[in-house]
């Protein structure tokens, strides 16, 4: 796997994932959808810890078990800052953003 699609792949997983965690939440969860739903946040969490776990991948892939935890960590850190300035403003964008991502990514990701 190439440096560039690691990257990708691990940043777009971080992103999904952390939004996920995110939209699990009360707060978050009533600003994009109408009312509570246990069920679909309890799936967006379940979801999301996959996702963020499935980012560490890629990095260890590439990166190997010395170095990719670390980069791994400095990609959450990277998408937690674009969820921090991205969610509160957008919230529906955020949530469409990482189904996106999750669209994208998980099958490029099982076919390499």
């Amino acid at each position: 796997m190439e440096l560039n699609v690691a990257l990708a792949l691990g940043s777009a997983l971080a992103f999904a994932g952390l939004a996920g965690l995110c939209l699990g939440m009360d707060r978050h969860h009533k600003q994009v959808w109408a009312g509570k739903a246990p069920r679909r946040q309890r799936a967006l969490r379940l979801a999301g810890w996959l996702l963020l776990a499935l980012a560490l991948w890629p990095c260890l892939q590439v990166w190997g078990s010395a170095v990719g935890p670390v980069v791994w960590c400095g990609l959450l850190s990277a998408a937690a800052l674009g969820l921090v300035l991205l969610l509160p403003y957008a919230p529906r964008l955020t949530a469409a953003l990482a189904g996106l991502a999750t669209l994208a990514v998980v099958p490029l990701l099982f076919t390499l």
